[in-house]
């Protein structure tokens, strides 16, 4: 039976997102993946986080630390926008509300970058340079994403996700750490460094033969649902997983497609518990997160 949501002063996150597994539509779907998520972490599940989108300068970094601070997640993939931004704010600049009506050309003119309705200037990511540059240069030989980010977090200045996970050792793939203002610094100033995709495939595979219930976190689609999901080809198959997009899946692409989809693939397990959540992961994400923090 369908329930009314009852909204009443004092209401916490979990007892709202609770009252969504009786509601209907995306509210119940986000009702089941809190669910679904809740049960990962009871069963002591070894969980994959993937993130794709403008998701740091959208304000998520806090939540996404908060993943990995509080044990919710296992292993993160993200892409390499969302680490060179992560980096400007740690190092200090900061990501501002803007317009998606500005006058684009009149932003170039005075160094500024956008991001739909969020401003970045350049000096920010003159900063990341800066301080890249003497991080690249001591770097030598043959090393995964993971292991280069670990690098960078433990010289961080202010606590960040990439921080985190360098204290906590939690990996963060980086699959398209070339396809960013990150992976330019990189050409240029890891001239005795050697950036492995191979290594990054073979500790992800790796990572997928657990003898323990495996879980994934999808926020967005993209390289980073790709990597993870194509790395159980070789083992058994996802246990559960969480999709949220907005993306639909009629028009063939990666990030719409629905995860019983992956089953065909074996990338999920034949009995795997999954839900897709047609959302804007700005609303979705600090929602199951909040969930968490209340319930685990």
């Amino acid at each position: 039976m369908i329930r009314e949501i009852d909204v009443k002063k004092g209401t916490s996150i979990s007892e709202l997102v609770e009252q969504f597994l009786d509601s209907a539509f995306n509210a119940r779907r986000l009702g089941k993946a809190c669910r679904i998520y809740r049960k990962m972490l009871e069963n002591d599940s070894f969980i994959f986080f993937t993130l794709a989108g403008a998701m740091i300068p959208a304000g998520m970094r806090g939540i996404v630390n908060g993943f990995l601070e509080n044990g919710f997640t296992d292993v993160l993939v993200t892409t390499g926008a969302n680490v060179t931004h992560e980096i400007a704010e740690a190092l200090g600049y900061r990501h501002e509300m803007g317009t998606e009506d500005a006058d684009d050309v009149e932003l170039s003119r005075k160094r500024i970058n956008r991001i739909y309705d969020v401003y970045i200037e350049n000096e920010a990511f003159e900063g990341v340079e800066n301080f890249v540059s003497d991080i690249f240069n001591r770097l030598e030989g043959e090393m995964g994403s993971y292991e280069i980010l670990w690098e960078i977090g433990k010289d961080l200045p202010e606590e960040s996700f990439l921080k985190t996970a360098y204290r906590k050792k939690i990996p963060v793939f980086c699959p398209t750490l070339h396809d960013s203002v990150l992976g330019l610094h990189l050409f240029i100033y890891g001239e005795r460094l050697r950036y492995s995709p191979q290594k990054d495939v073979k500790s992800v595979v790796d990572l997928c033969f657990q003898d323990r219930k495996v879980g994934v976190f999808i926020v967005g689609g993209g390289v980073p649902k790709n990597f993870t999901l194509q790395a159980m080809l070789l083992a058994k198959g996802f246990d559960y997983a969480i999709q949220i997009t907005t993306d639909s899946p009629q028009w063939g692409g990666l990030s719409g497609a629905t995860l019983d989809e992956a089953k065909s693939w074996c990338k999920l397990s034949e009995r795997a518990e999954n839900v897709t959540v047609y959302c804007d992961a700005t609303i979705a994400l600090p929602l199951i997160y909040g969930f968490l923090v209340d319930r685990i």
